[in-house]
């Protein structure tokens, strides 16, 4: 079923624009090292490095067991209270990492003056599930128990996006179910939880160019690598979505993640959880970042940051009555 017609036109001819000199959307016939390269030189083209004055960065690692590389980002200036957003990067567990996001995270540094922890967690099938989930879990124990320098472990909030967004997820429910420490909040940006690939939205959208179904079977079986998924590999198996911090979600209408981003949203309300979904007619998956300039991305971008800025630093409570 053909889903191209229904994309916001503006975010069409962006995108347009961006691939006559950037091939998008490799094959599976493509290697992965070379498909790795062109995820980075995509993500290069959309969001060029930037150096910042606000922020100052460097390389580091979370000693849990297997080393994790993390990027630190720092807010420079007297006015950081504390408050960090741990990143967990997308590219379907299998590309990606702290480069390709390095200029979001200094954005997110910058603009909500909060330490940025962006996770460079291992990738499949070279490390198959649940390495990913590992490294996650393990920089959100050390961050949680005041492993970093100017961190409160109080104001921590889980972010991920896409693959990263279903990390985040998986950490999550593993915390919970273990006893260990949460985060403040979770922000899940259209995240991939679910490995059956079953739901109407994952078998229309194989059209786009932008992690169409192709892509997302392929990413599931390398990244279980023929193991069973559980409900930390895939979120959307969880038997329950109790207990977990509040969770925003956010999804297009064009995304193959549309439906199973809507059901667990769902199923987190029934289940008592604060859940804040929004769902974005005619984006696409990564739109707001390819087309940065449309106006349903600035849309999209806008909505996603106050949400984060409330989670980081929510409004004091009237405990006085009247």
């Amino acid at each position: 079923m053909a889903v191209r017609h229904l994309v916001d036109p503006e975010s069409w001819a962006a995108f347009e624009a961006l691939r006559e000199h950037v091939p998008i959307g490799p094959g599976s016939d493509v290697p992965l090292s070379v498909r790795r390269e062109m995820y980075e030189q995509v993500m290069a083209e959309a969001a060029p490095p930037v150096d910042d004055p606000r922020v100052a960065w460097h390389d580091d690692v979370v000693d849990a067991g297997p080393p994790v590389p993390v990027r630190i980002y720092r807010p420079v200036g007297p006015d950081a209270d504390g408050a960090c957003i741990v990143h967990v990067h997308g590219g379907g567990m299998v590309v990606g990492s702290v480069r390709t996001d390095h200029a979001a995270c200094t954005e997110l540094c910058a603009r909500h003056r909060a330490v940025v922890i962006s996770v460079d967690y291992r990738l499949a099938p070279e490390h198959p599930y649940p390495a990913a989930v590992d490294d996650v879990s393990a920089v959100l124990r050390h961050v949680r128990a005041g492993g970093v320098d100017g961190v409160d472990p109080e104001l921590v909030v889980l972010r991920g996006e896409s693959a990263g967004g279903g990390l985040a997820l998986g950490a999550a429910l593993r915390a919970r179910d273990r006893g260990e420490a949460l985060p403040a909040a979770l922000v899940a940006i259209y995240p991939m939880v679910d490995d059956r690939n079953e739901t109407p939205s994952s078998r229309a959208v194989d059209d786009i160019g932008v992690w169409d179904r192709a892509h997302n079977v392929e990413a599931w079986s390398l990244y279980l690598g023929g193991r069973e998924a559980d409900a930390y590999a895939a979120p959307a198996r969880a038997e329950r979505l109790d207990g977990l911090p509040p969770l925003y979600l956010d999804v297009g209408t064009c995304d193959l993640f549309h439906d199973e981003v809507v059901d667990l949203a769902e199923r987190v309300a029934r289940d008592g959880g604060q859940v804040e979904l929004h769902v974005w007619e005619g984006a696409f998956h990564g739109s707001e970042g390819i087309a940065y300039a449309a106006p349903l991305s600035t849309r999209i971008r806008a909505t996603r940051e106050q949400a984060l800025a409330q989670a980081l630093r929510p409004a004091p409570v009237d405990t006085l009555g009247g």
